[in-house]
C-alpha cells in the first residue's frame, strides 16, 4: 500500500517540481551560510569534483568514474570529521533561525554585542568613517591589546563610533573587544604579506587579514574610501556585506548557546577568585 501511495505522489508533476524546489532551497541556504567560512572552499572543491565525475561518466571513462565514486562515498565521512565545528555551527544557526520566535534572548550579552556592532558599523558606513574592530575568539589577543591604549570599557555603539571619529586621538589603529569589553583602542595589527591580496585593498583590510592569518579573531572593517563593510575570519575576506548578511555572519561567529556562555562565566569567576582580576596595560603604537 505504501509503495502504491508513493508511486501516486511521484506521478504528479507538482510533487516533482516541489521536490526540485526543496533541493535547490537547501543548496541555496547551505551556500549562504557557508559564505565567509572555510566551508565555502570545500563547496567549491566539491562542485569541481562533481563536474569532473559527470564529464567522465558522459565520455565513458569508466575507471576514473569508478575511482571518483569511491572517493565521494568515503569523502562524506572525511568531510564530517574535518568540518565538524563548521557543520555543528551551521546546524545551530539553522535551528535558531527556525525557532527564533520561541526564544527570548533580549538580555543575552551576545545579542547586545551584535546589536551594538550592527548600529555602529552601519552609522560609520553611511558616513565613510574608517574603522577596524577585532573580536577575540579562542586565541588570546593580549599581545595585540598591549600595543594600544587601554580602555577596559563596556562595549556600546556610541563608544565605537566616538573612537573612530576622524582626527581624534584613538581613531588610528584597531579596537580589540574581549569578553564584551573594548579592552584597548589604537592597537597595531600585523599586516598580511600575502601577495595575492588585491592592490585596491588598503591598510585596514591587510591588517585584518594579517591578524586572521595567525589568530581565530573576527575582524570587522569599514572602508574610509567607499564605506563598504567587510568581515575577515580565518583569513577569508568577505567584502561589501549588506545589512542582512552582516547580521547573519555576526550571529554565525558571535552568538553562542546559553550553556556555553554560562560555562565561560563560571570559568572567569573562578580565575578572578584564584588569581585576582587585573587590568591590562600597554603603550600606544600608531597604525597607519
Amino acid at each position: 500500500m505504501l509503495d502504491i501511495f508513493n508511486q501516486f505522489l511521484l506521478d504528479k508533476p507538482i510533487v516533482r517540481i516541489l521536490d526540485i524546489l526543496i533541493v535547490w532551497f537547501i543548496i541555496y541556504r547551505v551556500i549562504v551560510y557557508a559564505r565567509g567560512t572555510q566551508m565555502m572552499n570545500l563547496l567549491k572543491g566539491l562542485a569541481i569534483f562533481i563536474a569532473i565525475k559527470f564529464i567522465a561518466q558522459v565520455i565513458g571513462l569508466q575507471t576514473i568514474d569508478w575511482i571518483l565514486s569511491q572517493i565521494l562515498s568515503w569523502g562524506v565521512i572525511a568531510v564530517i570529521v574535518l568540518f565538524q565545528p563548521e557543520l555543528r555551527r551551521f546546524l545551530e544557526i539553522l535551528g535558531r533561525d527556525m525557532f527564533r520566535k520561541n526564544r527570548n534572548r533580549q538580555n543575552d550579552p551576545d545579542v547586545k554585542l551584535i546589536s551594538d556592532l550592527e548600529y555602529a558599523l552601519s552609522y560609520m558606513s553611511k558616513r565613510k568613517i574608517g574603522a577596524l574592530i577585532a573580536i577575540e575568539g579562542n586565541d588570546e589577543l593580549q599581545d595585540i591589546i598591549d600595543t594600544g591604549i587601554v580602555l577596559d570599557a563596556e562595549v556600546s555603539n556610541q563608544l565605537l563610533i566616538n573612537i573612530f571619529i576622524p582626527n581624534t586621538p584613538l581613531h588610528d589603529g584597531a579596537v580589540v573587544i574581549k569578553d564584551y569589553k573594548a579592552m584597548a583602542a589604537s592597537c597595531y595589527l600585523p599586516l598580511s604579506e600575502n601577495g595575492q591580496i588585491s592592490k585596491e585593498l588598503g591598510t585596514r583590510h591587510r591588517a585584518g587579514i594579517g591578524l586572521s592569518e595567525t589568530k581565530d579573531a573576527l575582524v570587522l572593517i569599514v572602508s574610509e574610501e567607499t564605506g563598504d563593510i567587510s568581515l575577515v575570519k580565518d583569513a577569508a575576506l568577505v567584502r561589501g556585506v549588506d545589512k542582512d548578511e552582516l547580521h547573519r555572519l555576526l550571529e554565525l561567529y558571535l552568538l553562542r548557546e546559553e550553556d556555553e556562555v554560562a560555562s565561560k562565566d563560571y570559568l572567569t569567576l573562578a580565575k578572578e577568585f584564584i588569581f585576582g582580576a587585573g587590568k591590562v596595560r600597554g603603550d600606544k603604537h600608531e597604525n597607519e
